[in-house]
Formats: C-alpha cells, sequence, structure tokens
C-alpha cells in the first residue's frame, strides 16, 4: 500500500505566549501544497508463531531514496509511528517501509511530520486497525505539534502548538506557488530564541480573509526577521518574488523556504538556478 505525504506552508506565523511545559504557544495558517514524498507499507511474512521468516535488524525494515535523510532508522518519524501503534495494537506485524524523500528537510515545509501522519494512516488502513480519525489526531500529536495537521490535510487555522485546529475556507486554487529552498540550516531552537511572544496586533485569523493583494503588510511572520538578520542573502529571494510579480511572499516555518504566491499561468520559470525551486498549485 503506497501513500504520497505533501508538504505544507505557513500563510502567516505569530508566536504568542511561552508556556510553562517549555513549548510556545502560536497563531499560523497551515496549508496543504502538493510537493510530495511517497510512503509505501509491506507486511514482512512471519511464521504462525508471528515471527518473520526472514530476519531482519529490527521489526520495521527501512528503505530509504531520494534527498538523503540524517539520523539512525530508530529516529524516524515513520519508524516512531510504527511503535507507537504496536503498543496498543500488538497484532500488528514487521513490516518493510520504503520512504522516497522529495521534500526537502529542515526547510519548514513539514516534511517529516507529514511522513509521520501518512504512516500512521497507512498502517491502520492495511492492517485494518479501525482507528478513528480522532484517535489518529492523538497519536499523531505524540509525534510532533504539527503531525495532527496532516491528518486532516485541509487549510487550518492552528493555534496551540499548533495542534488546535481549526479548518478555514480558504480557496487559493487561482494562483500558484513558486517554492523556493536555499538549503540553508536554521536551527529551530535557535528560532524560537530570538522571538520575543507577543499578541498581533491583528489576529490571523482575521487577516486571512482579506483579499491575498492586502496581505503584504499585515500577514507577517515573526521567525522571518531574525532569520535574514542572520543571513542576509535570503531577505533577496522574497524581493525577487515580490519583483518578479507575486501578490504575497513570505518565509515558512522557521525556514529557511520562501514562497510567493501568484497569479495562475504568471509564475516565472527559471528565477532562482542557484537553489531548488518548485512551482506547484493546487
Amino acid at each position: 500500500m503506497i501513500a504520497f505525504p505533501n508538504c505544507k506552508i505557513n500563510l502567516g506565523l505569530h508566536i504568542t505566549r511561552k508556556r510553562a511545559d517549555g513549548f510556545h504557544d502560536l497563531e499560523t495558517v497551515f496549508y496543504p501544497l502538493p510537493l510530495k514524498d511517497a510512503i509505501e507499507i509491506i507486511g514482512r511474512p512471519v511464521s504462525a508463531q508471528g515471527f518473520p521468516l526472514h530476519e531482519g535488524p529490527d521489526e520495521v525494515e527501512l528503505f530509504m531514496s531520494g534527498l538523503p535523510v540524517q539520523g539512525a532508522p530508530a529516529d524516524n518519524l515513520c519508524v516512531k509511528a510504527w511503535h507507537l501503534l504496536k503498543k496498543d495494537f500488538p497484532q500488528l506485524p514487521p513490516i518493510q517501509l520504503y520512504l522516497h524523500k522529495a521534500i526537502p528537510m529542515g526547510a519548514g515545509l513539514g516534511g517529516g511530520s507529514a511522513d509521520a501522519a501518512f504512516t500512521l494512516q497507512l498502517l491502520n488502513d492495511k492492517f485494518r486497525l479501525g482507528i478513528s480519525r480522532e484517535q489518529l489526531l492523538d497519536y499523531s500529536l505524540q509525534l510532533g505539534s504539527d503531525c495532527p495537521f496532516f491528518i486532516i490535510n485541509q487549510p487550518c487555522i492552528a493555534t496551540g502548538r499548533g495542534e488546535l485546529l481549526q479548518t478555514l475556507p480558504l480557496d487559493l486554487s487561482g494562483y500558484s506557488f513558486l517554492l523556493v529552498y536555499p538549503e540553508v540550516h536554521i536551527n529551530t531552537k535557535w528560532a524560537f530564541e530570538q522571538i520575543t511572544p507577543t499578541l498581533p496586533a491583528t489576529p490571523i485569523s482575521e487577516v486571512i480573509r482579506q483579499p491575498v493583494h492586502t496581505w503584504k503588510n499585515t500577514l507577517v511572520n515573526d521567525f522571518e526577521a531574525p532569520v535574514c538578520k542572520q543571513h542576509p542573502a535570503l531577505q533577496s529571494i522574497k524581493e525577487s518574488l515580490y519583483a518578479a510579480g507575486a501578490v504575497y511572499a513570505s518565509m515558512t516555518g522557521s525556514g529557511s523556504s520562501f514562497y510567493g504566491i501568484f497569479p495562475k499561468g504568471k509564475t516565472p520559470e527559471g528565477l532562482f538556478p542557484s537553489y531548488k525551486s518548485y512551482i506547484l498549485s493546487r
């Protein structure tokens, strides 16, 4: 069984409060875009006693292709998703999991969270575990604050740690997105340390309901200013997107990816030959 986890961008992002548990409260809009990884799950043959017939080093054999993924297989969120469900569903068999990475990592696009959430759904469907959507949301939150979004996978206003989600009737199908990944690594912990949490003058939930062409001066990502101060070359990406005709441009997440929203059919090609870039539309 195969699934294709997609990325997300943030339309605005405010850090509103540092919590007693060390996390931060935020306000943002998650918007899904069709830059996709691929995940395939295959059940490994087992004996009548439930042991793999062809022993591997672990109960989850992880095979990866595409963009390189850092870290040990045991730390991969897809593998953690299997172990999370195995605790409550001991009948879950050993598997081979194939992950092809096309979504850049550490780019503010949520690729790892998407892979984890889609793995939960794949395991539920393939092995008929009968897990409800609400239960999937609970499981996904144990893997990451923005994982629940990918269970819903529709435009959402997100608050709390990013797990309190309200679907939003936001239709940007008349636009295309130019997504630019400059391959600059932004340390998330460092990025949060640069922010002084504060409530915005106008909530994103109000700004986002205004026409797209009004967002330029009102829809803000709090991480953008400190990240661009640390990496001045990133500011030029945003400036180039506006110069090329974007009606709105911003950094997503804590960076370092930027996106521009263009009227469909007017998205420039070859604008950033030195960077990875993608033209996407819903």
